[in-house]
């Protein structure tokens, strides 16, 4: 069972979108996939048909005060496989309030780990939707994954925000998780009539090689309306770009994964 982390420092990036139908696609394909929304902002549980404004101790602030458990927590998706771990505002709180607490970049880890120990941890993938920031919650995540996504967007300061992930990523693993990697980075936001795209991948790919994903994800204006109707864009308008984009991205997300097994 892998814990992926789709992470970005920048905002509006298309991180949510894509933890949102990567976790709609791998669920169409029969895996079972557990999306904890770890952004105060809740847009991916607004973005899978829940509510983000609900009692806030049945939500992922609810499992790192203390008060409840990941099993207690989980809420089933109107999709077929997929199930989520809500968020809500009152997660802006938890630095203030873990401020004593030595080992507070741990407490997912912890937590994910006491769930997964259980035998009714049973999922193929947790997709972890990080914050649009480098705070605790995004330490927590990049502490408690296997591996992560990026979406890189392809505009002018896409490739200098990335320098900055990449010098947290490389702290993260010398001194709290030294299995971390970077699974890949998938370039969103393409606007193939705009040459500054087409300059922005090639510069990604002559620095990061194989790691970026081949399949680019299109400006759609059906990508940005599929949120505000609580679904994925797979489900929504299953034939526009932005999912034809997705679904493919799909493919090449479970083929890497298989790479890598027949590597091993």
């Amino acid at each position: 069972m892998q814990i992926i982390s789709i992470i970005n420092q920048k905002g509006g990036v298309g991180k949510t979108t894509t933890v949102i139908n990567l976790a709609a696609g791998l669920a169409q394909q029969e895996k079972k996939v557990l999306v904890i929304d770890l952004d105060p902002q809740g847009n991916a549980t607004t973005g899978l048909g829940l509510s983000n404004l609900e009692n806030s101790s049945n939500t992922i602030y609810g499992v790192l005060n203390g008060t409840k458990t990941i099993t207690e927590v989980i809420r089933k998706t109107e999709f077929k496989n997929l199930d989520i771990i809500t968020s809500n505002v009152d997660l802006s709180g938890l630095e203030v309030e873990t401020a004593d607490d030595k080992l507070r970049a741990f407490i997912l880890k912890r937590e994910l780990t006491a769930y997964l120990n259980d035998s009714r941890g049973s999922y193929d993938y947790i997709l972890i939707d990080c914050p649009p920031s480098l705070s605790l919650l995004t330490v927590m995540a990049l502490v408690s994954s296997h591996s992560l996504v990026v979406p890189l967007q392809t505009e002018f300061f896409a490739l200098e925000g990335l320098t900055q992930l990449m010098k947290t990523i490389d702290r993260i693993k010398a001194n709290l998780n030294p299995e971390l990697k970077i699974r890949g980075i998938l370039l969103t936001m393409y606007d193939k009539r705009n040459r500054l795209s087409a300059q922005v991948e090639k510069e990604a790919r002559d620095y990061f090689k194989e790691k970026v994903y081949l399949t680019i994800i299109p400006r759609n204006v059906r990508l940005s309306e599929a949120p505000s109707h609580g679904m994925p864009v797979l489900i929504y308008d299953k034939l526009c770009p932005g999912s034809k984009s997705y679904f493919s991205f799909t493919d090449e997300f479970i083929n890497q994964e298989q790479m890598t097994g027949s590597a091993a």
